[in-house]
Order: C-alpha cells, then structure tokens, then sequence
C-alpha cells in the first residue's frame, strides 16, 4: 500500500486539498481530523468539558465510529448518524482541539486509522500521521499559511454555509487551536523531519492543489 501523510495547523485546507489530490490519483482519502471532531461533538452533546480528560475518557465506551465512503466522498457516522455536516462548527472545532489532547482519546483512534491505511492506498491527513500515525509514510507533507490566511478561508467558508461568523473571532480561534494543538502533550502538532514544507499563503485553492500534485508527481511518480 502507498500512504500519504499530510499534517499541518488548522484552516491549511488539508482536507479539500486532500480529498481533490485522492480524486486525481484514485487513493482513499481519510479524513482524521473528522474522527476527532465526532468525538468532540458526543461531549458536547453530553454536556462533557472537552478538556477533562477522566469525563471524556468515561464517554468513550459509548461512541462508535465509522467512515463509510459513498460515491467517493467520505462520510462520518457517529452511533450510526450520519454527522458529516455537524462536525464542522467552530464550537466543535474547539472541541476536537480539547478532545485531541487526551491520551485515551488518540488510543481509541489509532486502531481505526491504522487498519483503513492497512486496506487501501491513501491520503490521510491530520495533526500527527506522519509522525505518529504513518511514520513510515512513502511521502509526508506538511501543509500551512499564515494564521491570518487561514483565518479568511474559514471565514468565508463559514459564511458560504450562512453560519454567523466574525472574523477576528475566526483569527482568535485559529491562533488559540494553534497554540493548543503545539503544546499539547500527546502527539502535538509539528513537522516529521522528513515532510516537504509546503506554505500556501496567498494561494488559491487550484494553485494550491496543483502545487501538492506536483511534489506527489515529483517523489512518487503518480
């Protein structure tokens, strides 16, 4: 099987970019950042504080997960409800960045994204695949832009979705996802040491797209 890790802070486009890349090349695109978002949303749901490891560690028994891809497009269920479209608020953003620090968390999701990466060729991305996940990845990227750039895409993107969104609060969250996804003591947020460093600040999402395609196309010949 061939992987491709692609980490990187949050608002990097790694998931449109990834899924379009997977498209291009006929690879499974997974989607982990989903996974740790469907975790989010249950504690949410549950009225759970995000960072309290010992009440999140509790819920864990109660949640199953599965990716199911239809039509090419991955889908996430949480309890066998299709949460696609739930997981992507700013509240559960949050939420993914707490719920992502805690150990048991990352434990009860390792197996699952190892065994997808054992079945099919593919592009996953996250905040650690190819230093954690995948460390033995055939190419390792690490995808990023300045805060600010980040930032607009979200919050267009927010607005896009007609949810309410202002954008310093967008900047505020993405420096302050940054900052928890860097310190944390498990598995934090930084390059493996042999990821390409591709910085898409300015970029448009084609530009962008085309210039990942390129590095694939450079190193491994699809």
């Amino acid at each position: 099987m061939i992987h491709i890790a692609i980490d990187g802070p949050a608002g990097a486009g790694k998931s449109t970019i990834a899924r379009r890349l997977a498209a291009q090349i006929g690879f499974i695109y997974v989607d982990t950042g989903a996974l740790y978002r469907a975790v989010g949303l249950f504690a949410l749901r549950s009225h759970a504080e995000t960072h309290d490891a010992a009440a999140v560690t509790a819920l864990l028994p109660q949640i199953e997960l599965s990716l199911r891809f239809e039509n090419g497009v991955q889908k996430v269920f949480l309890n066998n409800e299709d949460v696609s479209e739930a997981i992507r608020t700013p509240a559960v953003s949050m939420a993914a960045s707490g719920v992502s620090a805690i150990p048991q968390v990352r434990e009860f999701l390792f197996d699952l994204q190892r065994k997808i990466a054992l079945e099919s060729n593919i592009i996953m991305d996250g905040r650690d695949i190819g230093t954690v996940v995948l460390p033995n990845a055939q190419l390792k990227i690490f995808l990023t832009a300045s805060a600010e750039d980040r930032a607009q895409r979200r919050f267009e993107e927010l607005q896009v979705k007609s949810q309410p969104a202002d954008y310093r609060q967008v900047l505020d969250d993405i420096r302050q996802r940054d900052y928890q996804d860097m310190h944390r003591a498990t598995a934090p947020l930084k390059q493996a040491d042999d990821a390409v460093k591709i910085d898409t600040t300015g970029n448009t999402l084609e530009q962008s797209i085309a210039l990942l395609r390129g590095v694939i196309r450079e190193k491994l010949g699809l």
